[in-house]
C-alpha cells in the first residue's frame, strides 16, 4: 500500500498538537506500508516540501496556503490513498482524491467553526479556510477524529457526514523519548528554581490555549510557585501585545514568572516538564490535547479545563484536576472568566501546597500514557482506516 501523508508541519518545522501526531505516525507507519510525506516548507531528509507561489507573498495567507495545496497534490501522484492533516492540507488531499481517483482520509485535529477566533488571525482567509476543511471532510472517503469528544464535534458541524465513516483514533505519545528527566542545567539556564513548587504552560500564544486566563489565575496563586511560560508563535501582533502587557504587570506583583518565548528543544521542554509539581493546560478548546499526554509521561500532575477531548486524557483526581468551564458553545471563551481563572488557581494551588499528592497523580498519570497511548497501536489503528477506504479490510 502506497501512502502519501499530507501536513503543513513535519520536522523540523513542528509547533503544535496536529504536527507532533503526523512527526510520530509517520515513523510507525513508515514501518508498515510505503509511506510519502507530502508538507509546507522549507528542503527536509524524508519528506517532499512546497511552497506558496512566489506571486502571492504579498497575498492573505490562506490563499497562499492554498497554492501549496495544488504542488502537494501533484506529488501525490502515484498514491493508493492520501491522508492529510488539518485544513492546511486538506485541500491538497481533496483534490488528489479527484484527480487520481483514490481515496482520501482526513484526521479532524481541530474544526475551523470551533475556532472562530481565527478570523481575527486570517480576516477573510477564515471564510477560504473553513471552505477546504468543509469540502475536504463532507467529500473525504474516512475522517479520523483524535477523541470522542472529536468526533461529536466533527457529526455537529458537518452534519451531511455519514457517522459510519468516522473513526476514534486517539492522539498518542512515544513513552521512551517522553520520560522524566530530572538532571537540572535546562530548568538552572531558564531561572527554574528546582527546590521551589512550579506550574508550567505550554503552548501558543492563541486564543484556544487560554493563556489569558492562566495568567488571570496566576494572580491568585501561591506566592511560592513558580509561573513558568513556554509560550511563542502568536497569532496575532494583538494577542503578542496583551501577552506581553499581562505577563509584565504579573511580573510586576511576584517573583519567580519566567517567560521564554523561543521554540525549546523537546530534550529541554521534557526536562522542564519533569521539575513542575503541576502542568497546566487552561485551553478554550482542545480535541484531545497532546500536551497533557507529554506532561504526564514526565510523571507530571496535571490541571487541565474539562472540554473537548482533554476528559479522554486526564483522568479527574487520578492523573490529575479537571476545571470546568461555562461556555456558550464549544469553543467559546468562558461565560464568566473570572470565575474560571479562580478555578483554575484553586485546583492549582491545591497540588502546589500538596507536592505528595501531586506527585502521585503524576505518577498515575505516566502509567496511563504507557498503557494506553503507545503509537504504534495507534499507527495499526490508522492503517485498518486505510484498508476499510480502500474496500480491502
Amino acid at each position: 500500500m502506497r501512502v502519501a501523508l499530507l501536513s503543513r508541519e513535519y520536522p523540523p518545522d513542528v509547533y503544535g498538537g496536529a504536527g507532533v501526531h503526523v512527526e510520530y505516525l509517520a515513523d510507525r507507519l513508515a514501518r508498515l506500508c510505503e509511506l510519502s510525506v507530502l508538507c509546507f516548507g522549507e528542503p527536509r531528509p524524508g519528506a517532499t516540501s512546497a511552497k506558496p507561489d512566489a506571486e502571492l507573498a504579498q497575498a492573505n495567507p490562506a490563499l497562499q496556503a492554498l497554492s501549496v495545496d495544488l504542488r502537494l497534490c501533484a506529488a501525490a501522484a502515484g498514491a493508493d490513498i492520501v491522508h492529510s492533516h488539518t485544513w492546511y492540507a486538506n485541500l491538497a488531499g481533496h483534490l488528489a482524491k479527484l484527480l487520481y481517483a483514490i481515496p482520501h482520509v482526513v484526521t479532524s485535529h481541530s474544526l475551523e467553526p470551533r475556532r472562530p477566533w481565527k478570523a481575527e488571525q486570517l480576516g477573510g482567509g477564515y471564510a477560504l479556510s473553513s471552505w477546504a476543511e468543509r469540502t475536504a471532510l463532507e467529500s473525504a472517503d474516512a475522517v479520523i477524529a483524535v477523541s470522542a469528544a472529536m468526533r461529536s464535534d466533527v457529526l455537529d458541524c458537518y452534519p451531511l457526514l455519514d457517522p459510519e465513516r468516522v473513526s476514534v483514533v486517539h492522539n498518542g505519545i512515544d513513552t521512551d523519548q517522553y520520560q522524566p528527566d530530572h538532571a537540572t542545567a535546562v530548568v538552572e539556564r531558564l531561572g527554574m528554581d528546582p527546590h521551589r513548587p512550579s506550574v508550567v504552560f505550554v503552548g501558543r500564544i492563541t486564543r484556544q490555549k487560554g493563556l489569558d486566563h492562566l495568567l488571570a489565575a496566576a494572580r491568585l496563586l501561591d506566592p511560592e510557585a513558580q509561573l513558568v511560560l513556554l509560550a511563542g508563535a502568536p497569532d496575532t501582533a494583538e494577542i503578542a501585545a496583551e501577552t506581553e502587557a499581562a505577563v509584565a504587570s504579573l511580573q510586576s506583583t511576584r517573583q519567580g514568572v519566567i517567560w521564554v518565548r523561543e521554540m525549546l528543544a523537546k530534550p529541554e521542554v521534557i526536562q522542564v516538564l519533569t521539575h513542575a509539581t503541576v502542568f497546566c493546560c487552561p485551553s478554550v478548546y482542545e480535541p484531545m490535547g497532546i500536551v497533557n499526554l507529554e506532561a504526564m509521561a514526565c510523571e507530571t500532575a496535571v490541571v487541565a479545563t474539562a472540554t473537548g477531548g482533554i476528559p479522554e486524557v486526564v483522568s479527574d483526581g487520578e492523573t490529575g484536576i479537571l476545571v470546568p468551564i461555562d461556555q456558550a458553545e464549544p469553543g467559546a471563551q468562558p461565560k464568566e472568566p473570572e470565575a474560571f481563572a479562580a478555578a483554575l488557581a484553586e485546583a492549582l494551588n491545591s497540588l502546589v501546597g500538596d507536592p505528595g499528592r501531586a506527585a502521585a497523580l503524576g505518577r498515575a498519570g505516566r502509567s496511563r500514557a504507557v498503557d494506553a497511548f503507545s503509537w504504534t497501536a495507534i499507527a495499526e489503528r490508522t492503517l485498518d482506516v486505510y484498508r476499510r477506504a480502500l474496500g480491502t479490510a
